[in-house]
């Protein structure tokens, strides 16, 4: 692995990092109530075609990184998509 592929993978650690304390807070709060939905679909819309770039341009760094972001980002829409609907039915 060449310098340039090392930068690109610890760069893409950085990126998929952000998400977990979010996820981590949805899930140990068990609310999504202050999260946007949308920050999250296009993130996963971003990612998927980030993921396309990195596939047509042969950069595994760029494939890797953004296919775990599109999971963190479709993970983070479920919760809270989950957590609106539970909230919605209990009254709050």
């Amino acid at each position: 692995m060449n310098f340039v592929e090392l930068l690109g993978f610890t760069a893409g650690v950085f990126s998929m990092s952000m998400f977990v304390p979010q996820i981590y807070k949805t899930l140990k709060a068990k609310s999504a109530k202050d999260v946007s939905i949308q920050v999250f679909i296009l993130s996963a819309v971003s990612n998927s075609l980030w993921t396309a770039y990195g596939i047509i341009s042969i950069k595994p760094a760029i494939i890797v990184t953004n296919v775990v972001i599109f999971i963190l980002a479709i993970i983070q829409i479920i919760l809270k998509v989950k957590y609106d609907r539970a909230d919605k039915l209990s009254g709050n």
